[in-house]
């Protein structure tokens, strides 16, 4: 019996696949859990279009990325903090610091998560901060951190 799977089920199959598995594993068990659906005509048209339905909000997803990481190359996050000799910070400055002024002054909310910033920023300057807005689009915010007087 041809099914569709709604669900990953190990060893059978993945959520969308149509596979032909045994009337009784079918019917007793795939069917009766939820698991899967009989792929008639009707239901394998319905999977088509929610595939088509999920390629085009994955397309919209990546230009609205692509759009933003344009916009954070144009933009430098200013924040400031006590330093002692030589421009280094007394504490550090972190990505949640980070999305809060960005959110602030420019009005654009990243989760901190997104920002792959390996240490916190423990010294004056500009810093280079990593942005993985998509899987497939990273973008450089620029960061300066300057004294407080």
């Amino acid at each position: 019996m041809k099914v569709i799977f709604l669900k990953d089920v190990k060893g059978k199959g993945k959520k969308g696949e149509v596979k032909n598995v045994a009337d009784g594993y079918a019917h007793n068990f795939l069917i009766k859990q939820g698991l899967a659906i009989e792929a008639s005509n009707a239901n394998i048209s319905t999977l088509e279009g929610q595939k088509k339905k999920e390629d085009k909000r994955a397309a919209e997803e990546l230009a609205e990325a692509k759009k933003l990481g344009e916009q954070l190359e144009k933009i430098t996050v200013e924040l400031s903090a006590k330093a002692g000799e030589g421009g280094r910070l007394f504490g550090s400055i972190t990505t949640k610091q980070i999305a809060e002024e960005l959110q602030k002054k420019h009005g654009i909310k990243i989760d901190k998560r997104k920002m792959e910033l390996a240490d916190a920023i423990r010294t004056l300057g500009h810093t280079k901060v990593p942005v993985k807005l998509h899987h497939e689009v990273v973008s450089t915010l620029t960061v300066h951190v300057k004294e407080v007087k």
